[in-house]
């Protein structure tokens, strides 16, 4: 089965993925914070037994102790799950399904942290499939919630409807003409947050941002998605726009050919350096210049990053044996 990262969706030459995540927790027992690990191990497996009590949705169960530190990295690097919950494995949880479009994180900050995944932009479409798991693990529990405030969550910024939704968007155009900044504090005062990759104090690589909303009390989450697919849409208007302007100037068409011929033939290639070649190429294959599926960009990426090479073969390579099996695995693809 294809992984939901190897597709290309809706307005996929700007928009990379989709994200809607919702924090729960169960109304009986205290926020994961204050439970022991025995106290976590059994609100995981409460979970588990309501979740897989319906098998039409095909999620598997495992226990974070059972992954290896690469493999839970890993996981994060593919945006599975968070870079925190693979950092502190102990207690916790993963339910997964095999296109590992949808994960549910047990006893992260919240008991259940759940995480709907599709490419391109397709905010209602995810928001669907997480509602209706929601609901699903709702009818099992009664979930902590208050009348005037919502869903009651760790974290108070996730009050409210505990839902946060983002969009991962390429924005090399919009990065090179300086606009970054002042979109930031645009898209601040509409009630959302642009931030690197993966999230809160996450910088960006090769120009890959996360817009999402920022308010979660005081407003529904219909009014939030349609605030964020707006918003969105004006971007890759932008974008579109910036990138064709930029492309005029043979200067920086060239940058993209060379990019081109160097992940061609390169035989040693950082992470760093493969992020900021292949943000070249991606714009290339937007605007035409370069004839090659985005399909095989969003594998690529995923691929080479540092746990899932060593997750792949096995064993922990030296950042060296890494840079020279990365460039080989680019070489082949290109």
């Amino acid at each position: 089965m294809n992984k939901w990262y190897i597709e290309n969706g809706s307005e996929g030459d700007i928009v990379i993925s989709t994200r809607i995540r919702l924090a729960r927790n169960i109304e009986e027992y205290p926020f994961p914070c204050r439970l022991t690990v025995a106290g976590k191990e059994k609100v995981c497996d409460e979970i588990k037994n309501a979740v897989l009590s319906d098998d039409s949705w095909g999620f598997s169960y495992t226990k974070m102790n059972q992954f290896t530190r690469t493999q839970a990295v890993s996981l994060a690097e593919r945006h599975i799950i968070s870079p925190e919950f693979a950092s502190d494995r102990a207690g916790r949880a993963l339910l997964l399904t095999d296109d590992e479009a949808i994960s549910i994180m047990l006893c992260e900050e919240d008991h259940i942290r759940l995480q709907v995944m599709m490419s391109g932009l397709a905010l209602k479409e995810a928001y669907s499939v997480a509602d209706k798991v929601d609901n699903l693990i709702g009818s099992k529990f009664n979930y902590a919630y208050d009348d005037r405030i919502g869903y009651l969550t760790q974290c108070p910024t996730n009050l409210g409807t505990a839902m946060r939704a983002s969009v991962m968007l390429h924005l090399p155009a919009l990065t090179r003409c300086g606009q970054i900044g002042k979109l930031a504090n645009t898209v601040s005062k509409l009630g959302l947050v642009i931030r690197g990759a993966f999230g809160e104090g996450s910088s960006p690589t090769g120009e890959i941002y996360q817009l999402s909303n920022q308010i979660t009390l005081g407003i529904s989450e219909e009014a939030a998605l349609d605030n964020l697919q707006s918003i969105t849409l004006q971007l890759i208007a932008q974008e579109r726009a910036a990138a064709q302007k930029l492309i005029e100037n043979v200067l920086e068409e060239d940058k993209v050919f060379r990019a081109m011929g160097i992940l061609q033939n390169a035989r040693v290639l950082s992470t760093d350096e493969f992020m900021e070649l292949i943000s070249l190429v991606r714009m290339g294959v937007s605007l035409k210049l370069i004839d090659m599926k985005l399909t095989k960009i969003n594998e690529l990426t995923v691929a080479v990053q540092p746990a899932t090479i060593n997750a792949c073969e096995g064993k922990d390579l030296t950042a060296r044996e890494r840079d020279i099996l990365r460039a080989e695995m680019v070489r082949k693809a290109f």
